[in-house]
């Protein structure tokens, strides 16, 4: 009787065979998966970098969310002051009109009560907020960006501030009851106009700073995507040459399994 042992090349060809069919399973995961414990040794430090891009690619979109809020912000108050330049035209209005008024007239009276009401128009803007912000107050608003540091600082519009930025204060206390409180109250208006047009400057400079920097967080985010994409296709190129010589010392490995395991056969027919 012939007794044939375990051949050595078949158990030597079906260890290689495994590990081939192993190190395919793996390259097939990465490949197909974004999931961290497919990642191999190798892969480590390129996700690390990906990674990386990733938080910062994060950190610039909630900036730019927080300068679209800015925005927001700052366009409102614009349309506010817009609106306060045209109560305050329509006041030197009324003030230059009363001052040739038949005061103790009708004329007089309709003069100084809408007069009285514009006034009460512009002090109710100065309560107004956005998103539970005050618009118009001297803090303005404290942009944080990356971390708890104070990235971008812009100017307060304060209605009610010091009468050489401020707008109620300049002609607090006027009047057109008379032809003298009117001249009075069409100089006072005149400082207010002058007060406003500085504050919509400001506004406006705010606006375009936030303008700015939203273009220069795009411009970072999109680059950062970039190279992040370029990192992943690098990665990804790898990965399928891996696989395509898994896939090779795979199939390499079965045909020698079945080379070997044909060996004892050869030898029972001879």
């Amino acid at each position: 009787m012939m007794v044939i042992n375990t051949s050595a090349r078949v158990l030597g060809a079906s260890g290689m065979l495994g590990r081939a069919r192993e190190n395919l399973t793996e390259s097939l995961a990465r490949l197909t998966s974004n999931s961290r414990r497919a990642a191999s040794d190798k892969g480590a430090p390129e996700q690390a970098r990906s990674r990386v891009f990733e938080a910062e690619i994060t950190r610039a979109k909630e900036a730019n969310a927080n300068i679209e809020n800015a925005l927001s912000h700052s366009r409102t108050q614009d349309q506010f002051l817009e609106h306060v330049q045209t109560a305050l035209e329509r006041l030197s209005e009324i003030s230059l009109q009363a001052q040739s008024a038949n005061h103790g007239g009708v004329d007089a009276t309709k003069y100084a009560s809408e007069f009285n009401h514009l006034k009460e128009y512009i002090s109710d803007i100065t309560n107004k907020t956005f998103n539970g912000i005050n618009l118009f107050g001297s803090e303005g608003l404290s942009l944080r960006f990356h971390d708890d540091s104070v990235n971008l600082q812009l100017a307060g519009a304060d209605l009610a501030g010091p009468t050489s930025k401020g707008v109620l204060n300049a002609y607090s206390g006027t009047s057109v009851s008379s032809r003298t409180a009117a001249i009075s109250a069409l100089n006072n208006l005149k400082t207010a106009i002058q007060a406003l047009a500085n504050m919509r400057a400001r506004v406006g400079a705010n606006l375009q700073r936030l303008n700015m920097t939203n273009e220069q967080l795009n411009i970072l985010s999109e680059n950062l995507s970039a190279v992040n994409g370029q990192t992943g296709d690098v990665r990804a190129a790898r990965e399928t040459v891996s696989k395509a010589t898994a896939n090779i010392l795979a199939q390499t490995g079965a045909s020698m399994v079945a080379k070997a395991n044909a060996l004892p056969k050869s030898a029972l027919h001879i």
